[in-house]
């Protein structure tokens, strides 16, 4: 047994029937390069098999404390079925991009059985109509509760699946044993023991915010941080439906490499989150909900302590992000984007994340638990939304990789969203390549191929600014207008 942290409870406490709490990788693969030139679906389920012994995440499930006393425990679970988690689908014909975005929009929006390990594993195939992908290619879509991974730990449980070498999976023995289920007594006498040691800690937690308070009202006196409050709400601030919608386009990463070192001290980060904000801009101006003031990002970031990149669960900080909307100019809007990224790391410096992380364990799991509940039924969320959007950026390998000897193509990602937030977008690199994928409450993004063209224009934008390609930065307003949302339904 082992107990949930108290931000991984977090997620596990938000969850809800519009708003399920997983996070998803998304794979796709060329078979020309696996024996025979195809890979069958029981070579794909002996490699999880074999490959279950590297993470935890794979054979555990959640057990609540009664009345939530306490925070949850994960347990092995001695029933485990991997054939219930890992599943096989095929798209019907022509097998196109857009087939396959609502696909896993459906996919995406259905809630994880939580009696069960809380992950889920599709083999997509049919992929025959999808641009820069060939006949016979297939897809691994995942589907992993935030309450056990984020982006980092996310990233070295696929990469734990795959080969860095063509040839067959290799199959390792692998010894291991359930567990029975805790009895509620043994939780509740588990819970007294937290309890009592609580005080302590909610000390320190205490101490910490205030000398950090300090610190931070310092800093906003001699203006060495930006001011990120939220005064104007636009629509993917408002209270989500459970249906979503799923897109993404893929960059080759000397692109956006390009238009960072066309402006001195940026970093391809920055780049990327120019490339949402014009995208943000583009989009929100044709729906004539564009506020004057700029637009604010989370940005996740990881405060794991060098040595510590193995562990699983939640270990990140947020970090907010003026987006520089208001500001047509993109190379100007990229350059703030840099000079506000650099004040907002000072502004977590000082106030100490990755300590504030750590005694927020402190916090006893029932005010946790029944604050969020509270939050959510008061609507708080959606009524005062803290950013506008999510971007969260993770890095994946640079060499290529194998599933049963195919080799991995793109990497894309899909995020979890909330009321209040109903955009959620996701960097992914892989070998050469950058994907901007996202995913959105369907009521309030509901034409998602225009926002792909959106992300597009963006990024060319910045590459005719910065001399990457010929004629005129062309304006926002002459943007062909989306469907309507009748139409798009």
């Amino acid at each position: 047994m082992k107990q949930l942290g108290a931000l991984d409870s977090l997620f596990l406490y938000n969850e809800r029937r519009n708003a399920p709490m997983h996070i998803s990788p998304l794979i796709f693969y060329d078979v020309r390069t696996a024996k025979d030139g195809f890979v069958r679906f029981k070579d794909i389920l002996a490699t999880f098999r074999s490959r279950l012994a590297f993470s935890p995440v794979f054979r555990r499930k959640l057990v609540r404390v009664p009345l939530d006393l306490d925070y949850p425990w994960w347990v092995e679970d001695k029933d485990f079925d991997l054939e219930f988690h890992v599943r096989h689908m095929a798209l019907p014909k022509p097998g196109d991009w857009r087939q396959f975005c609502i696909l896993i929009a459906r996919l995406h929006s259905r809630a994880l059985d939580l009696s069960r390990p809380p992950w889920e594993a599709y083999i997509i195939e049919g992929l025959d109509n999808i641009p820069g992908l060939p006949p016979g290619s297939f897809a691994l879509y995942m589907k992993i509760h935030h309450c056990a991974i984020d982006g980092a730990t996310g990233n070295q449980i696929v990469e734990a699946l795959h080969d860095l070498e063509q040839g067959p999976p290799q199959i390792r023995e692998d010894v291991w044993c359930g567990e029975p289920d805790p009895r509620p007594r043994v939780l509740l006498r588990k819970a007294l023991v937290t309890l009592s040691g609580q005080p302590r800690g909610i000390y320190g937690l205490a101490r910490h915010s205030w000398s950090a308070r300090k610190r931070v009202r310092e800093g906003f006196a001699g203006k060495d941080f930006p001011e990120h409050h939220v005064k104007d709400r636009i629509l993917f601030n408002g209270v989500i439906t459970p249906h979503r919608v799923f897109g993404g386009v893929p960059f080759g990463i000397d692109r956006l490499k390009a238009v960072k070192n066309a402006v001195g001290n940026c970093t391809l980060n920055d780049a990327v989150l120019a490339v949402v904000a014009g995208a943000m801009r583009r989009y929100l101006s044709t729906r004539n909900d564009l506020p004057q003031r700029p637009l604010i990002a989370a940005v996740p970031i990881n405060v794991r302590a060098p040595g510590s990149k193995s562990e699983s669960g939640n270990l990140v900080s947020i970090m907010r992000i003026c987006l520089s909307t208001d500001i047509a100019d993109p190379l100007e809007r990229l350059r703030r984007i840099n000079e506000d990224a650099v004040s907002s790391k000072a502004y977590q410096n000082a106030i100490g994340a990755e300590r504030i992380a750590d005694l927020s364990q402190s916090l006893p799991s029932s005010v946790a638990a029944l604050g969020m509940r509270a939050a959510l039924a008061a609507g708080i969320t959606s009524r005062s939304p803290m950013v506008h959007t999510v971007v969260t950026n993770v890095p994946g390998p640079q060499v290529p990789l194998y599933l049963c000897g195919a080799r991995a193509v793109w990497w894309y990602g899909a995020g979890c969203l909330a009321d209040g937030l109903g955009l959620f977008h996701t960097i992914t690199s892989y070998y050469g390549t950058i994907a901007i994928s996202y995913v959105a409450c369907r009521s309030m993004l509901p034409d998602p191929e225009f926002y792909d063209s959106c992300i597009r224009q963006s990024l060319e934008e910045l590459e005719r600014a910065t001399g990457q390609l010929p004629g005129k930065q062309v304006p926002a307003r002459r943007t062909r207008k989306p469907p309507t949302a009748k139409a798009a339904r």
